[in-house]
């Protein structure tokens, strides 16, 4: 029945929109940039293509009709048919897709909203190494991706290790914990200081495939190929905690509440993490139970659910999911692991997937505006979830396409086909996420060779793409982009959330990947990048380490500017000029050079030839030289 209704008021909702966008883009053409408009557009578009397809059948018909009339049968058929066609599509297409893909984000390129949080405001680290996974790994019998000798332990710990340094700005693992602790314990009011021996610390990891363990005891039921939390970042998160942050092994659980840490974690962990509570009913396991009373409550006033005890029992939390797309969500990260929470107590979370852009999955995107109420950032801001997290932490080394799946190569750069091989870290939850999205938004699109290879419904899809997906990030980030009418209490105590949450925005470009602080701004997020590709404990040199992009002169300069860089050795160069919205302007190089001093003019023009306006442009030098690599951007001005 709901399907029906909407079915038959999308036609009112399509013509609606295609007047609005009408009135409002005819009298001032530039307003078709406008997030209003963008999100209206694909609304507008389908109304039309739905109107073509009804009125192209009713013509159709109306000819089958004149055709019988004159006894010419064979045309009568043909126009029979091509009516029937018609009319079935456009039943057949009313609802689906067609409206619900967006081609790019509402918001444009470095438009931060909100305020950036931790002791780097906005800041998210993400620490990219090949040698993190086995390129080769057949993710089969004696192969599979959790294996040691397909996730190097070693490479993890570094890469753990090197992040939480840049997060931080410190320069030793005890030096970055105890800065966490401090700003995270100032920030709530406690005061500047450290860890207290007597508090616990929950990590939330994500099991939806129960552990991709051969050995589980759920192995008839879950396909071991599929992938989780990977077992090498939790145990890189449970060493830092113990031996370099100090924490007592008896106040550290981890797991997902409505599954069970397999064997194949515990087979890893338990030897030396004894005393550690691995959650789960099998042998040696601490059962989860739920809280005394129902603790959270979706700000819309429709539900209220219980939580983990352990949660409220503990100090801190961290949030460490999986890199993923998500059939429902869109996306699946830090906001989404939150799901698992509610499991045990119901057998599933699909009571917390109404406000889901895709609630019903199958690609019927039925939440797509945005400004509708989103649970999320009532899980993001609840005192026992993203209010006592200290850190989040997204597991990239593998990936994956939906929300329990094999994992999957990335076609993008730096990644190149082959594994993502990567983690991103952050204190900031908008801004972690934020930059999820954008990755997952360029890698799923409906071009990717993922489509179309399982059932065509909840499996594949461009899920990043569905329209309200980083809705909630907007109204984390602002509550002047949350709904009219919804005060986000998630305590139900009268106190409402923040009006920022963290900050939110889109890189340039997905080649360069920066964001405003990137840039030189003050404000919005900042995202470090440390793209390593040496073996651990055997140093290379890097060609970055040599490498130098100069300043440009003259600057400012009108018209002509000359732009001088070093390349040390026989690399692929590109050396390419930025608007300040991101969008590529000119190519300068693009191509291979051997060593050597360069000096590259730029006459303020674009790739037709025409002159550019005064304005602030970018000019971004990459080079790569097998797994080497080395990148940077600088300003300039032009002044006509």
């Amino acid at each position: 029945m709901k399907n029906l209704l909407r079915k038959a008021f999308l036609p009112i909702i399509g013509f609606l929109s295609l007047i609005w966008f009408l009135i409002r883009v005819i009298p001032k053409p530039s307003r078709i940039t406008y997030p209003c408009m963008k999100a209206t557009a694909p609304v507008a578009s389908t109304f039309l293509l739905y109107i073509i397809g009804l009125l192209s059948s009713i013509f159709a018909f109306n000819k089958a009709k004149r055709f019988l009339k004159q006894s010419r049968y064979v045309l009568f058929a043909i126009a029979l048919i091509v009516s029937a066609v018609l009319g079935l599509s456009t039943l057949l297409h009313t609802d689906k897709k067609a409206y619900a893909v967006i081609q790019s984000p509402i918001d444009g390129a470095n438009q931060p909203i909100g305020q950036g949080v931790g002791i780097n405001p906005g800041r998210v680290v993400w620490i990219h190494n090949p040698d993190a996974t086995d390129e080769n790994c057949r993710n089969r019998r004696n192969d599979y991706w959790s294996q040691d000798d397909n996730t190097n332990q070693d490479v993890v710990n570094t890469m753990v290790s090197d992040a939480l340094q840049m997060l931080t700005s410190t320069d030793s693992d005890a030096a970055a914990w105890d800065a966490l602790f401090r700003d995270f314990n100032i920030s709530h009011g406690k005061g500047d200081v450290g860890y207290s021996a007597d508090e616990k610390i929950v990590i939330k990891i994500n099991l939806n495939s129960n552990g991709c363990n051969y050995n589980s005891d759920n192995y008839e039921r879950w396909n071991y190929r599929n992938v989780d939390t990977s077992p090498q970042i939790v145990y890189a998160v449970l060493d830092q905690l113990v031996n370099k942050a100090g924490v007592p092994q008896e106040n550290i659980g981890f797991g997902d509440p409505g599954r069970n840490v397999d064997d194949i974690y515990w087979d890893k962990f338990h030897a030396e993490f004894p005393d550690v509570q691995y959650w789960g009913k099998s042998n040696g396991r601490t059962p989860i139970e739920r809280s005394s009373t129902r603790m959270i409550y979706t700000s819309d006033g429709s539900m209220s659910d219980y939580l983990p005890a352990c949660y409220v029992e503990a100090a801190y939390m961290i949030n460490l999911p999986v890199f993923k797309k998500h059939h429902r969500a869109g996306i699946s990260l830090s906001s989404k692991n939150h799901f698992g929470s509610f499991v045990p107590f119901h057998g599933g979370a699909s009571h917390w997937h109404f406000s889901l852009p895709a609630s019903e999955g199958h690609g019927d995107v039925n939440h797509g505006n945005y400004g509708d109420y989103r649970c999320f950032v009532d899980i993001m801001g609840h005192e026992h979830l993203g209010g006592k997290t200290i850190l989040y932490l997204i597991d990239g080394l593998w990936s994956s396409t939906n929300w329990g799946h094999p994992p999957i190569k990335w076609r993008m750069t730096p990644f190149n086909n082959d594994w993502p091989s990567s983690i991103f870290m952050s204190q900031d939850p908008v801004a972690i996420e934020s930059v999820g999205y954008d990755f997952l938004f360029e890698e799923f699109d409906e071009d990717h060779p993922s489509e179309g290879e399982n059932d065509g419904g909840d499996n594949c899809g461009p899920f990043p793409h569905y329209a309200g997906t980083d809705d909630f990030l907007r109204q984390a980030a602002d509550s002047n982009n949350r709904p009219a009418g919804i005060t986000y209490d998630p305590e139900n105590d009268g106190t409402p959330l923040p009006a920022s949450l963290g900050v939110y925005e889109h890189w340039n470009n997905p080649v360069d990947k920066q964001y405003s602080r990137n840039l030189g701004k003050d404000f919005g997020i900042e995202l470090v990048s440390n793209l390593t590709t040496s073996v651990y404990n055997e140093p290379v040199a890097s060609i970055a380490d040599e490498f130098q992009l100069s300043s440009n002169y003259p600057n400012p300069f009108n018209p002509t500017t000359t732009i001088a860089y070093t390349v040390p050795q026989t690399s692929e160069v590109s050396l390419i000029v930025y608007n300040m919205l991101g969008q590529p302007v000119r190519t300068l190089i693009n191509g291979q050079l051997s060593s050597g001093r360069y000096e590259q003019q730029w006459d303020g023009r674009d790739e037709s030839g025409r002159a550019v306006p005064s304005g602030v442009y970018f000019y971004d030098l990459s080079a790569r030289n097998g797994s080497e690599a080395f990148h940077q951007s600088k300003k300039m001005v032009l002044s006509r």
